[in-house]
C-alpha cells in the first residue's frame, strides 16, 4: 500500500532525555549514540509505542547516531510472527529506518554462558522451590524475604542441575534460575529474581533447539550490552527494575554498559494502552481485529486514517515527562487535522441524503461548476463537479419548522449551493408516515457560482451531489471506543469493559459521493467538506468504496454531528 512522501522528523525540544546524552558526549563518555527500540512480538504496537519509537530513532538521528530494531522474544507462548511483520510494517510506515535488526533469540546460547557464568563465581543458583513457594518467601514491601533453602546449593550441583533443565529432563516449573543478590532488599526485584525457567514451548525463530528461556529482565540489559546500546531508553514501570540491570551488566560486562533511562509513557483519554487488554477486545470480538479504526494501535490509525506525519507530530508536541499524566486524545485528533487541512483534496458527499428537485431547472440539462480542490494549497488546482435538476443534501441541513439560529434550509427560505446556485425551498413531500422524502426548490440562475448580483445576502451554504452523477459508498463513523475519560480506573465491581462506547461505530449504507470518488483508492484521504476528514478503508472494491472518518471538523457542523443520539 503506497504511503504520501515521508518528510525529516520533526526536531523535539532538548528534554531531560536529550540533555543527558548531550552531557555524556560532551563529557567524552561516548564517541556515538547508540539506541534500540526493544518491543516483544506479543501484540501490535499502539500509540505509546510511536511515542518510543520517536524518542529512540529520534534521539539518535538528531546526533548522529544507530538506532537498533530489536525484538525482546523470549516468550514463546505469547509471541508470532504475525506480530514480528506488522511491528516492522509500523515502524517504516511511521518513517524510521533502523540500522540493524536484532532478535533476544540471537543471544540464547550467549544467554546461556552467561548463567552458567553467574552460577559458577556463586551469583545464581537453580531453586526447586515451586511458583507459590517462591512467591510466599518473596516477602512484602514491609516484610523481607526468606532465603530458599536451595539458595545455598552447591555449585556444581546447580551447574548440573541448569545443564539437565536444558536438556529437557525436568516438567515446566519443576527448577528455576535465581540471581543470588538481597533477599533483604527493599527493592522487591533484587530478592533473588529468576533468570531462566523450563518452557516446553516452540519459538518461532528457534523452534524446538530449548525448553528453558531467559527471563525478559535477564535478557534485556545483556541484549542491550551485546549491541553496545549506550543509552537503553524505557518507560517509568521499568524504573524499579534498574538496580537489577545495572547489577547484571555490572557483574557480566567491563566495559560498554549501557545506561537505563526511564520516562512516562504515554496515557491517553478514552482508551487503556494494556497490551493485555487489547488483545483481549481482540479475543473477545469487541472490535474486529489489532487493526480496527478504534483501537489505538499504529495499524488501527493507520486505517482509520491517521498519517505518519500527524502521529510524529503528536509525539513531539506532547514531549517528555518524568512523570505519568494523560494526555487528552484531542490533542492527537489536532495534530491529525493540522496535517490532513494541508494536504486533503476537499470533495462531496451526502451522508444521510435528502432528495431535492429544482422544478425550474431544465430537465435534463447537466452543466459542470467549477470547485477548488484544497484551499489551502493551490497547487492542488481545482474540479469540475456536474450539477443537475435532482440533488441530494443532508437530510440534517432541512427543518420543516426550524429552531431559533437554524440558518440552513427551510420553507420559503434560501441558502447557498456550494459553488453552484442560490435555491429556495416551496414544496415539501412526505411519504404516507409523514416522513420528508422530497423537497421541492426553485433556483436563481443569475447566481451562478455562489454569488447574487444583486447583493442579497444568505446564511448558509450547504454541499451536495447530482443525483443521476452519484457514486454510493458505505461510510463509517467512528467515535471513542470508551464512553469515559479514564476506563482503567473501574471500580465497583466494574471492569474497563464495562465502559465500551456502544455508539462507536455508526455504518451508514446509503452515503451518496460526488463522482470524482469513483477511482478513489486506498489509503487516499479527504475531506468530505463540512463534515470531517475520511480515508478509504483497505477492504474498499472498485464499485463498493467504503469510507472510514478519521476525525471531525470543528465547525458547527460537527457540534452537531457529536451530538447525535
Amino acid at each position: 500500500m503506497s504511503e504520501d512522501p515521508i518528510p525529516t522528523v520533526p526536531t523535539a525540544p532538548v528534554d531531560f532525555i536529550r540533555a543527558i546524552v548531550d552531557e555524556d558526549l560532551a563529557s567524552g563518555k561516548h564517541r556515538g549514540i547508540v539506541t534500540r527500540f526493544p518491543p516483544e512480538p506479543n501484540g501490535y504496537l499502539h500509540i505509546g509505542h510511536a511515542k518510543s519509537i520517536c524518542l529512540n530513532f529520534g534521539v539518535a538521528a538528531e546526533r548522529g547516531g544507530t538506532c537498533n530494531l530489536r525484538f525482546d522474544d523470549t516468550n514463546p507462548t505469547k509471541e508470532d510472527v504475525e506480530y514480528v511483520e506488522s511491528i516492522q510494517e509500523d515502524v517504516r510506515w511511521l518513517g524510521f529506518a533502523w540500522d540493524a535488526l536484532f532478535y533476544a533469540s540471537d543471544y540464547f546460547e550467549q544467554l546461556y554462558q552467561f548463567a552458567v557464568s553467574l552460577i559458577t563465581r556463586g551469583l545464581a543458583y537453580v531453586d526447586s522451590l515451586t511458583a507459590d513457594e517462591i512467591r510466599e518467601h518473596r516477602g512484602t514491601l514491609t516484610e523481607p524475604g526468606r532465603d530458599s533453602p536451595y539458595r545455598d546449593r552447591p555449585v556444581a550441583e546447580s551447574l548440573d542441575l541448569f545443564a539437565r533443565m536444558r536438556a529437557g529432563e525436568f516438567p515446566d516449573g519443576a527448577h528455576v534460575l535465581r540471581a543470588k543478590i538481597d533477599m533483604a532488599s527493599p527493592n522487591l526485584n533484587m530478592r533473588d529474581p529468576a533468570l531462566y525457567r523450563i518452557r516446553h514451548a516452540s519459538h518461532h525463530r528457534t523452534g524446538d533447539a530449548w525448553c528453558i528461556y531467559p527471563m525478559y529482565d535477564y535478557a534485556h540489559p545483556i541484549s542491550d550490552a551485546l549491541e553496545k546500546i549506550t543509552h537503553s531508553i524505557c518507560t517509568l514501570e521499568f524504573e524499579d527494575h534498574r538496580p537489577l540491570y545495572d547489577w547484571l551488566v555490572e557483574h557480566l560486562f567491563e566495559r560498554d554498559r549501557p545506561r537505563q533511562i526511564e520516562f512516562a509513557r504515554l496515557n491517553l483519554s478514552y482508551t487503556v494502552m494494556s497490551k493485555r487488554k487489547l488483545l483481549q477486545l481482540v479475543q473477545q470480538k469487541h472490535v474486529s481485529g489489532w487493526d480496527d479504526p478504534r483501537m489505538p494501535t499504529i495499524s488501527g490509525l493507520r486505517r482509520r486514517g491517521y498519517t505518519p506525519e500527524s502521529i510524529r507530530d503528536f509525539c513531539a508536541r506532547i514531549g517528555v515527562a518524568k512523570k505519568e499524566n494523560v494526555i487528552d486524545v484531542a490533542q492527537l485528533e489536532h495534530s491529525v487535522r493540522e496535517d490532513l487541512n494541508r494536504r486533503a483534496p476537499r470533495v462531496m458527499t451526502v451522508l444521510r441524503p435528502l432528495k431535492v428537485v429544482i422544478a425550474n431547472y431544465p430537465e435534463g440539462q447537466v452543466e459542470d461548476v467549477d470547485v477548488i480542490n484544497n484551499p489551502e494549497d493551490e497547487s492542488a488546482g481545482r474540479r469540475k463537479v456536474p450539477f443537475s435538476r435532482v440533488l441530494y443534501i443532508e437530510r440534517e441541513d432541512f427543518k420543516e419548522d426550524p429552531p431559533k439560529k437554524f440558518f440552513r434550509l427551510a420553507p420559503g427560505r434560501e441558502v447557498r449551493l456550494r459553488c453552484a446556485y442560490f435555491i429556495r425551498c416551496t414544496e415539501v413531500i412526505k411519504d404516507a408516515s409523514g416522513e420528508i422524502v422530497e423537497l421541492r426548490c426553485t433556483y436563481d440562475p443569475a447566481t451562478r457560482g455562489g454569488d447574487s448580483p444583486d447583493g442579497r445576502k444568505v446564511k448558509a451554504t450547504l454541499h451536495w451531489v447530482s443525483a443521476v452523477h452519484a457514486v454510493p459508498v458505505v461510510v463509517r463513523l467512528y467515535d471513542r471506543l470508551f464512553s469515559v475519560e479514564d476506563p482503567e480506573r473501574a471500580s465497583g465491581g466494574k471492569t474497563f469493559l464495562d465502559y465500551l462506547n456502544p455508539a462507536s461505530l455508526d455504518i451508514l449504507r446509503d452515503c451518496q459521493a460526488e463522482p470524482s470518488l469513483a477511482t478513489a483508492r486506498p489509503p487516499a484521504r479527504f475531506q468530505f467538506e463540512r463534515l470531517g476528514y475520511f480515508c478509504v478503508d483497505a477492504d474498499s472494491r472498485p464499485g463498493a468504496l467504503l469510507f472510514n472518518r478519521t476525525v471531525s471538523l470543528r465547525d458547527a457542523w460537527a457540534k452537531i454531528e457529536q451530538k447525535r443520539p
